[in-house]
């Protein structure tokens, strides 16, 4: 069996980090790199240091953006009364590319998880309540996995939302529970959001 050269290796090891890719997969994905040329090569580290240097939190609703404010907070086009709290960044990419919601978003940066440590102040709820106080938010849409932290997340945010005269709805049922929205079709995704339904008490 091929011992791989250790600089080998440690790449083989930082490619298992991403999600979906094991050790076979990331054995690949090196030796795929080692075998492009060196000007395609440059380009996909410089592209990797782009990503890093440029991308940053968007001071408004906490996705990415490579300017203060990302581009949906500040198009004047973009509905502000109606907001879609999500769970990730990435999150924000999989609604826009239904093209199917014009409002704009608030990414909380991960669903409550006591268990792991992650309370309201590890997420960015304050800076939603915050934002509601000021905006003239109608609706509230929550866009969060179905799952045990998920509905917490909700049910949690939903409660100090009462004082607020503004409607509370949830992605449509037909989301298998547990899953993440990542790997849910575009299709399910899409009808989910156009019935999304009230929340109750």
């Amino acid at each position: 069996m091929e011992i791989p050269l250790p600089s080998v290796q440690k790449l083989i090891q930082e490619f298992t980090q991403f999600p979906g890719i094991g050790p076979r997969t990331a054995q690949r994905l090196a030796y795929f790199f080692l075998k492009l040329p060196e000007n395609e090569a440059q380009e996909f580290i410089q592209a990797l240091q782009n990503v890093r240097l440029k991308v940053k939190t968007c001071q408004q609703c906490y996705g990415y953006t490579e300017e203060d404010v990302c581009s949906i907070c500040r198009d004047p086009e973009r509905d502000s009364a109606l907001l879609c709290v999500v769970e990730t960044p990435h999150d924000v990419f999989l609604f826009e590319n239904l093209q199917a919601f014009k409002g704009k978003y608030h990414v909380l940066r991960g669903v409550l998880s006591p268990l792991d440590g992650i309370g309201p102040n590890q997420l960015t709820i304050q800076a939603l309540f915050n934002r509601i106080e000021k905006e003239p938010v109608r609706e509230v849409i929550f866009a969060l996995p179905p799952t045990v932290q998920g509905e917490a997340t909700m049910v949690y945010i939903q409660k100090h939302l009462k004082k607020y005269p503004i409607t509370i709805t949830r992605l449509a049922a037909g989301l298998p529970i547990g899953s993440d929205l990542e790997y849910v079709d575009s299709l399910t995704l899409l009808r989910a959001f156009q019935y999304r339904t009230e929340v109750g008490d």
